[in-house]
């Protein structure tokens, strides 16, 4: 997946919106390039970060955890965060549409940075000789 570049002003209170596709059984990797509101790199030292995944539905029902990605800072010093989930997991989701978010942390703060949708498409061919 290409990079995407999230503006992050914390003092905004709202998170970006960035979707995702996932194909079943195959890697997800999202590279996130965050910029402060000058789009100078914005500094992650220091920082955590999590993502947490759950199938979409109607308004007013609760969402379950569906999946925990791996969020992990290609280069902290320079706002570089890498969201990732494997091959076997993404094979055993089901087909639909997800939401998603990032969470960045340090210290006690928490920043919601991105939030959006994850569609997941199911492999649709068989293997050779077992039509």
């Amino acid at each position: 997946m290409a990079n995407q570049t999230i503006v992050f002003d914390p003092t905004a209170g709202v998170p970006v919106g960035a979707n995702l596709t996932i194909y079943g059984g195959s890697a997800l990797t999202a590279d996130f390039n965050i910029v402060d509101t000058a789009s100078t790199a914005y500094d992650l030292s220091g920082f955590t970060g999590s993502s947490q995944m759950a199938k979409s539905v109607s308004v007013g029902a609760t969402l379950g955890s569906q999946a925990t990605f791996t969020v992990g800072f290609t280069s902290a010093a320079d706002g570089k965060i890498r969201v990732s989930y494997g091959a076997t997991q993404t094979g055993a989701l089901t087909e639909g549409r997800y939401v998603y978010d990032v969470l960045i942390s340090t210290g006690s703060t928490v920043y919601n940075i991105i939030n959006g949708n994850v569609y997941v498409y199911a492999g649709i061919s068989s293997s050779p000789g077992s039509v």
